[in-house]
């Protein structure tokens, strides 16, 4: 993180108390779902990765400033052309009103930033991105902080050794039963090494998709009808 958005350093952060989402934990209130079925927004994936990180970065009313500088900026932009980082947008009329962007390392997603100009959009585009998670594998959702915004849609806190146990297992290819073998791994400094098994981000495009045309629709647009997203929440949460 920077200190502000003409800080030209970055510091390293590693809070004591790390906030996750578990991905079979998300909360789907009644609204959000009528939202999310009802196509309030046009979702696309990796459609507009520079746009959204800047998006993120424009001053609002609870906050002035932002910690993404120029060198995170073109960091992310590169990772994004690697591959390794990916954006959820929401559009209204044409509009880019919300959306997040994160960085995934085998089946982990680091959440980076997320906002909204318009009601919700942000939490359509964490709810697309879960199940578009959970649809291809991925097993560990890390949010950085608690926020009563992250902890309303299921988001949890847990300790540092917690979460250090749940990514090394992750990346090692295990599951959430391996995370007592992290722990000693992780306090013996022990780090799986890549390549690192990767989940499937495209995983999701195919779902609900007819036989014949919608599926290409689906490819493009980088996301299935909203009421896919809710049964895919529904039977996991």
């Amino acid at each position: 993180m920077a200190d502000a958005a003409d800080d030209p350093s970055v510091h390293w952060v590693e809070p004591r108390l790390r906030a996750i989402l578990p991905l079979g934990g998300f909360r789907l209130s009644r609204r959000l779902k009528r939202t999310i079925v009802g196509e309030h927004f046009h979702v696309t994936t990796d459609r507009a990765f520079a746009d959204m990180m800047a998006l993120c970065a424009e001053p609002a009313a609870d906050r002035p400033t932002t910690w993404i500088n120029p060198v995170i900026k073109a960091s992310y932009e590169r990772l994004f052309r690697l591959g390794h980082a990916h954006s959820v947008e929401c559009w209204q009329r044409g509009e880019l009103v919300g959306g997040l962007y994160g960085v995934t390392l085998g089946r982990a997603f680091f959440g980076e930033s997320m906002v909204s100009r318009v009601r919700d959009a942000s939490k359509v585009a964490l709810a697309h991105l879960v199940a578009r998670l959970i649809a291809g594998g991925w097993q560990l959702l890390d949010c950085q902080f608690i926020t009563p915004h992250l902890e309303s849609l299921g988001a949890i806190e847990i300790s540092q050794a917690d979460y250090l146990a749940r990514l090394y297992s992750v990346l090692a290819g295990g599951g959430a039963a391996g995370a007592g073998a992290g722990v000693a791994a992780g306090a013996a400094g022990w780090v799986p090494s890549p390549p690192f098994a990767a989940g499937d981000w495209g995983a999701l495009d195919a779902l609900g998709a007819a036989p014949d045309s919608d599926l290409a629709t689906a490819r493009a647009t980088g996301s299935p009808p909203g009421y896919v997203i809710a049964q895919l929440l529904t039977k996991t949460s």
